[in-house]
């Protein structure tokens, strides 16, 4: 086995600026001699910007870089045996292709039969040798940044900085790219250091994987490693297509998701431990229902060329639906006062009506009090009201200071709530009055339907939240009117995306099958 010398070494980087943001947090990394390295990461998540303290162009606020064993954060970029090629390449316009491969040598005044020797192997390295007088202006794109990437290399760096240098290529031309700086790196035999968030770039021609998030290190491992063991969420949702449902670990090598218990290679989990389990859509197989491990419908196909991007559903969210009304805003007009006042109707659940406070009956009646001429808020200072734990209507008035004073209905029901026994989860919402206006100025309409509703889902075993996932209705929030409408909350169901050859129809129930070694476990996040 080869041993490879650690050529770079990130000890504790931390990077924060002036404005108070702390960009890297603690970053320790190693590379080695001769690898293809790939920072990966979302925008903001800090790999520019650990690119850059290794370039130079950076001071660290904290830590050190090692460089062959000697810290370099204070060298300055110019004498590091480091050399980078940026997005926009920076060839010199005014020169050929020649005279910009040679820039940097003509600066370190290299004899000329030198320079005229390694500029032609570089050329011949990326097949532009018989480019060489043209003017760089005049290359393609995927040509302008081979000129760039061996004007670098001929400078003969220990390492080779790559910022995103093809973000600005086409499909076609990024794709063949890939391949060729691959094929560059392994043929001149130094380490490339890559920065880029296109999983496809980094799966393709990575040795090592770095996947960063919010200035810090999620995974380090192969494109293998990271693609068929992600150690979280994250990871495994920005590596590529993925499905992740809730599980269990029986034991090692037996994991229990929806309902059922399956074989799998995982081991290391305590028995019981809830883990989140990753199946890749190329690692499912459709098959006739009765053959399948899990049964569903075919919600969906998108055709993407050799494959059908196919989601199954295998299980629908426990629902429930509620009434909204929706009423125009009709405030009481004190004109001696100059006030206006407004409130809506509501709903209570019997079991709310000891926890009612002032504050709470004026929140749930939107109860709001303004000056009618300058609309500056105004004070509700008294809520009269006697409602009873029992179903009925009870008056509800609400009176400023100024005595402009209004009344309406609070409504107390029987708890709403559906029980999914099936699921062992439960989700609760009540009927709920607003106006047109509250509707029309909602810029998060779900999440002000969730509040409005009071709608809310938990797990009946340890009562920890489940999440709402669905808002359904039926109205266009632009064109409301006054009216009767039905709102419909769901907990989230379980789909399955899968990549295959087979056109289904809409509707169709099939049968997914996999195999044990498809199956990856996840530690949960907020689980130690």
């Amino acid at each position: 086995m080869i041993t490879k010398n650690k050529l770079i070494q990130f000890k504790n980087i931390v990077k924060s600026f002036d404005d108070g943001q702390v960009v890297l947090k603690g970053v320790n990394l190693d590379i080695y001699e001769n690898e293809f390295v790939t920072l990966l990461g979302p925008s903001g998540c800090g790999k520019t910007t650990l690119l850059r303290i290794l370039g130079g162009f950076l001071q660290p606020t904290e830590g050190q870089v090692l460089f062959d064993g000697e810290d370099i954060v204070n060298v300055p970029s110019y004498r590091r045996e480091i050399n980078t090629v940026f997005q926009k390449y920076a060839l010199f316009p005014h020169m050929n292709v020649f005279d910009n491969v040679a820039f940097g040598l003509t600066i370190k005044k290299a004899p000329k039969d030198v320079i005229e020797q390694k500029v032609k192997r570089m050329l011949r390295l990326v097949n532009l040798d018989e480019y060489a007088k043209r003017n760089v202006t005049e290359l393609s794109g995927g040509q302008q940044q081979r000129v760039a990437i061996v004007r670098a290399l001929v400078n003969e760096p220990k390492v080779l900085l790559l910022d995103e240098p093809l973000g600005a290529l086409d499909l076609k031309l990024r794709k063949e790219m890939q391949k060729e700086l691959k094929a560059i790196q392994e043929e001149v035999g130094i380490t490339f250091i890559f920065v880029t968030h296109d999983q496809e770039e980094a799966l393709t021609m990575s040795d090592k994987i770095v996947v960063m998030r919010d200035g810090e290190i999620q995974q380090i491992g192969s494109p293998d490693d990271i693609y068929n063991r992600p150690v979280n969420r994250f990871v495994a949702d920005f590596i590529g297509d993925t499905n992740i449902v809730d599980g269990v670990m029986v034991q090692d090598e037996l994991v229990e998701f929806e309902d059922k218990k399956f074989p799998c290679r995982v081991r290391g989990f305590a028995a019981g431990e809830p883990v989140d389990v990753v199946i890749r859509p190329e690692h499912l197989e459709l098959c006739d229902k009765e053959k399948g491990m899990l049964h569903g419908i075919v919600k969906s196909q998108l055709f993407k060329g050799m494959q059908h991007e196919t989601v199954v559903e295998t299980r629908v969210g426990t629902s429930i639906t509620v009434r909204m009304f929706v009423s125009e805003d009709r405030p009481v007009y004190n004109e001696k006062e100059g006030e206006k006042l407004s409130a809506n109707a509501f709903y209570l659940d019997v079991t709310d009506i000891d926890e009612l406070t002032d504050a709470s009956v004026i929140t749930l009646a939107s109860a709001e009090a303004w000056d009618a001429e300058t609309d500056e808020p105004i004070s509700i200072k008294e809520v009269e009201y006697e409602i009873k734990k029992e179903t009925g209507t009870y008056p509800v008035t609400f009176r400023t200071a100024g005595g402009t004073t209004i009344t309406v209905n609070a409504m107390v029901k029987d708890e709403n709530r559906v029980v999914s026994k099936v699921f062992n989860e439960e989700i609760y919402a009540m009927n709920f009055f607003v106006k047109t206006d509250d509707i029309l100025d909602s810029v998060a309409l779900d999440t002000d339907l969730r509040s409005w509703a009071n709608a809310s889902a938990w797990n009946l075993t340890d009562d920890t939240q489940v999440q709402i996932t669905d808002v359904r209705y039926d109205f266009d929030q632009e064109q409301i009117v006054p009216g009767v409408y039905e709102v419909t909350f769901s907990t989230k169901g379980y789909e399955y995306q899968v990549s295959t050859t087979r056109k289904l129809e809409i509707g169709s129930e099939v049968g997914l099958r996999f195999r044990p070694e498809d199956i990856h476990a996840m530690k949960k996040e907020g689980h130690f």
